[in-house]
């Protein structure tokens, strides 16, 4: 019982601390305000989390399992090479718009004055979803013996970079502008450039 106490706690702090960020955009996360936002100490915050970078790190924990597993599933469920690229990039904007304050963490709008460790998972993070958007890409030259104009890297890091470019405007329009608006339309126009020969 005191197990699932603490998991609850912690997962309270967690979503407190991405509340805080969606709620104060631009501002520094003390210790001291997530503590009164819980309704605890910054010694019981301490219980929990040794420091703030281990707050953060459960946010991007989090974000990991959620779009891995999900990337997981969708190579599982679908074959097609187009649909899967859409579908990853689908997970990723949709993930962002339903989790404002843990977009800013995915674009490290959030992570601007802590620890350099955080960066760098979110950057392995993104590293990670570029490799599978470049294995979907190539797994097609494989099987159909034709490939894209462009290799399959520089087109991998293309389509990241239209959903992380999404991703920054949602953001800075302070959550107004949604990820997912009109990305059917926009994934259209992109599918059909990329399978022109």
């Amino acid at each position: 019982m005191a197990t699932k106490e603490k998991l609850s706690r912690r997962d309270h702090i967690l979503q407190c601390l991405a509340q805080m960020l969606e709620t104060n955009p631009g501002q520094r996360i003390t210790t001291a305000k997530l503590a009164a936002e819980v309704g605890v100490s910054e010694a019981a915050l301490y219980r929990h989390f040794p420091s703030k970078a281990r707050m953060f790190e459960g946010l991007i924990e989090f974000i990991e399992d959620s779009l891995l597993s999900r990337i997981n599933l969708i190579m599982d469920d679908e074959k097609d090479t187009m649909r899967r690229c859409q579908l990853v990039l689908q997970l990723l904007l949709l993930f962002a718009e339903r989790n404002p304050g843990i977009s800013r963490v995915l674009n490290g709008d959030a992570l601007l004055g802590e620890n350099e460790r955080l960066r760098s998972r979110i950057s392995t993070l993104f590293g990670k979803i570029e490799t599978q958007l470049k294995q979907i890409l190539r797994e097609k030259t494989l099987r159909e013996g034709k490939g894209f104009e462009l290799d399959e890297a520089m087109l991998a890091n293309l389509l990241l970079a239209v959903a992380e470019g999404r991703i920054a405007q949602y953001i800075r329009s302070e959550f107004k502008q949604k990820p997912t608006e009109h990305f059917d339309e926009q994934w259209g126009f992109i599918q059909k450039q990329l399978l022109q020969s």
